[in-house]
């Protein structure tokens, strides 16, 4: 027997902790007085894409299974909106968001991915 979660062994769970963690190095490079305002609302939206998917395991029932992942979903694009803010501001390069693109695109086609699966088991 295993002694992880069911989560932890989800490849949507794994991507979406990476991303959180390369989000909130972005966020280390806003400017202080922005600590509490959007770069704390960037944690929040970006930290709960891996827990929605991990709560959502949690779950019994298949309808809720789903309902957490499109939780998930909508922070993570919650998230990207709010780096795209950032850009504006220059609190973050264009470049350091392109950079970071392709996990937040990773991370949506493995969610989508993982509720499609869940959707079939319905």
């Amino acid at each position: 027997m295993d002694n992880i979660y069911a989560f932890e062994k989800l490849d949507a769970w794994k991507q979406a902790k990476e991303l959180a963690k390369l989000v909130y190095k972005l966020v280390a490079k806003f400017p202080q007085y922005e600590q509490f305002a959007l770069s704390s609302q960037v944690r929040r939206a970006v930290i709960s894409v891996p827990s929605n998917i991990a709560e959502g395991t949690g779950r019994m029932s298949m309808k809720e299974k789903i309902h957490f992942l499109e939780i998930s979903y909508g922070s993570l694009v919650e998230t990207y909106c709010q780096l795209q803010i950032a850009v504006e501001l220059n609190y973050i390069t264009s470049d350091e968001l392109e950079q970071v693109k392709p996990v937040f695109f990773s991370t949506s086609r493995l969610i989508s991915g993982l509720r499609r699966s869940y959707e079939a088991q319905h």
